[in-house]
Order: C-alpha cells, then sequence, then structure tokens
C-alpha cells in the first residue's frame, strides 16, 4: 500500500520529464533515485531524532507528572477535591508522549524495507501507462465510464501531489518556527507534522499535542498557547485557502465517511492505513459508481456537490447519446 501511495505521488513527476523529451525509463530511474535518498536522509533523522527522545522521555514524563501535581494541589487548595490516580487514569503522560515514539516508529520500521518498496514502486510505475487502459477495457466501454475513469484517476493524482507539497510546507513551517523558539526535538515535530497531515480532520491535531507538552514543560504556559495558535493559524490557512486554492472542489466523500474511512483503514492497516484512508477510499467509491448494483452505495458516500457533479454528468451523456 505505501508503494502504492508513493508510485501515485510520483507519476506526476515522470509525466512532467516525460512531457520534456526524456525516456520514461530516464524519468522513471532520476524519480528513483531522489526518492531512494530522500528515503535516507528520512529513516536517518527518523531513527536519531526517536531514539534521542526515547532517552529523554522518562525526565519529561516526571516533569510532567510534577505539572499535574501541582494542578491538583492548587485545585485542592481551592476546595476542589482530585484523586491523583483519577488523573493518572483519564491522563497518562507516558501513553501520551510515548504516542510520538510509537508512530514514527512503526513509519521507520516500513523505511528499513525500503529496497522492496521502492521496487515494487518501480514495477508500479512502468505498468503506470497502461493501467488507465486496462481499466477501460475492464469497465463497460461507455462515455459516462469513460468519464468516471478518468476523473478518478486524475482526482488522485492531483490530490497526492498537492497534499503533499502542502503536508511539506506544513512541517517547514512549524519546524522553523519550533527551532526559533528553541523548543527541543523540532525536527521530530515538523516531521510528525509532515506526515500526519495526510490524515484527514484529526491527523494535525494528533500532531500538535506533543509539540505543546513539550513547550509547556520545557517554556512554560505563555509560549505553549502560541505554539496552539501556531498549529491551529497553519492547519486554517493550509486548510481552509491554500489547499481549496489548489485542489478545486472537494475529493467527492462526504465529512462522516472521510472521518469513518480514517478509522476503518487506520485499524485494519495502522499507520500507513490511516495515511492512504482517502485514496482507498476513493478507489473502493469509484469501483461501486461502476457497478448497478453498488451505484446506490456509491452515492451515500458521496458529497453534495459530488451528487450534483454525476447528474450533470449523466444528463450530459443522455444527450449525447440521443
Amino acid at each position: 500500500m505505501l508503494s502504492l501511495f508513493v508510485a501515485i505521488i510520483c507519476n506526476p513527476a515522470i509525466n512532467f520529464l516525460s512531457d520534456r523529451k526524456i525516456p520514461r525509463g530516464l524519468a522513471i530511474t532520476l524519480v528513483i533515485v531522489f526518492i531512494f535518498s530522500l528515503f535516507i536522509v528520512l529513516g536517518g533523522v527518523i531513527g536519531s531524532s526517536v531514539n534521542g527522545f526515547r532517552e529523554a522521555l522518562p525526565s519529561y514524563e516526571l516533569q510532567l507528572s510534577n505539572e499535574l501535581n501541582w494542578v491538583v494541589n492548587w485545585m485542592a487548595s481551592h476546595s476542589v477535591t482530585i484523586s491523583m490516580d483519577e488523573v493518572r487514569g483519564y491522563f497518562d503522560p507516558s501513553k501520551v508522549m510515548g504516542l510520538v515514539t510509537t508512530t514514527l516508529s512503526g513509519f521507520s520500521s516500513v523505511l528499513g524495507n525500503v529496497f522492496l518498496l521502492l521496487l515494487t514502486v518501480v514495477f508500479m510505475l512502468s505498468e503506470g501507462q497502461g493501467f488507465a487502459k486496462k481499466l477501460h477495457v475492464a469497465f463497460d466501454d461507455s462515455s459516462a465510464t469513460d468519464k468516471r475513469i478518468d476523473h478518478f484517476l486524475n482526482m488522485v493524482n492531483r490530490y497526492m501531489a498537492i497534499k503533499t507539497l502542502i503536508s511539506l510546507a506544513t512541517g517547514l513551517i512549524i519546524g522553523t518556527v519550533l527551532w526559533l523558539m528553541g523548543v527541543d526535538f523540532f525536527v521530530l515535530w515538523a516531521l510528525l507534522a509532515f506526515l500526519l497531515n495526510y490524515i484527514p480532520n484529526i491527523g494535525s491535531i494528533i500532531a500538535a499535542v506533543p509539540a505543546v507538552i513539550l513547550t509547556f514543560l520545557q517554556l512554560g504556559l505563555i509560549p505553549a498557547g502560541f505554539v496552539v495558535a501556531l498549529f491551529v493559524g497553519v492547519n486554517m490557512i493550509m486548510g481552509s485557502i491554500v489547499e481549496p486554492r489548489f485542489m478545486g472542489r472537494s475529493l467527492g466523500l462526504s465529512t462522516l465517511v472521510v472521518f469513518l474511512s480514517l478509522i476503518f483503514w487506520g485499524w485494519l492497516l495502522g499507520m500507513v492505513g490511516m495515511l492512504l484512508s482517502v485514496p482507498l477510499t476513493m478507489i473502493f467509491k469509484i469501483a461501486l459508481e461502476n457497478s448497478s448494483d453498488g451505484r446506490w452505495f456509491a452515492i451515500l458516500l458521496s458529497s453534495d456537490e459530488e451528487v450534483d457533479t454525476l447528474s450533470q454528468v449523466d444528463k450530459t451523456v443522455t444527450v449525447e447519446e440521443k
């Protein structure tokens, strides 16, 4: 699945090089060499950052526990009695801070199979030109089906390419600001913001939690509030202004379906499933759209805008056939 994810991201770059009269085989080689170098660097940075964070984690957990004790004692002095055991039951510092190492360690272990992953990507890209033709032949040969398949392929490629650039910009902005603030492991938080930005709805929230907690422990309450504002501001600008401007209308999935797909694919495939939840659901949806028995379910998965678009396409095709 991760190979498919990488292949979809690389495909626009290969098409760009091919349009510049570079042979497709050479274009694939250049892109794969670049991706391989990037994975080596990324794996090394993640590994060293996770190891450093693991070594410092006990001291952060102790400091966070002390802060929680102070809050409980302060509330007790104002006649609000809360048991520290209950607080730990609802809010375990070790689990909160350990979430970072678990997430990045899982992704780092996937990158450990980088040779097999990239070899699969090479084969996918080599057959990429014929994939659209196979889909057209596999399904019925009506003009409505052709339009939907082309729409799906273009939408997935566009979504993955733009989402990657926006996630990269998000990680760079957050990492730069945290570096200027002097927050420890700012590279780790930038990488986390980059990776989790692929997860719709809640990915940015998950990425913000450890960075805010560490800033609070290291610099205090006001800088932590500034980091909260940083994450909120960056994700509002990227998600509400930049993404719609470059991506156009939505991907054709309702918000509820996007959230439920995040839960399902995350449960089934783990971290990689969460990253690929939207593309995988789109593949499932387009398959249903091209089945007479499953079309009704595809419409239920669609957003209101997509339903209107599908209705217009059907009307256009009907008129053309007449």
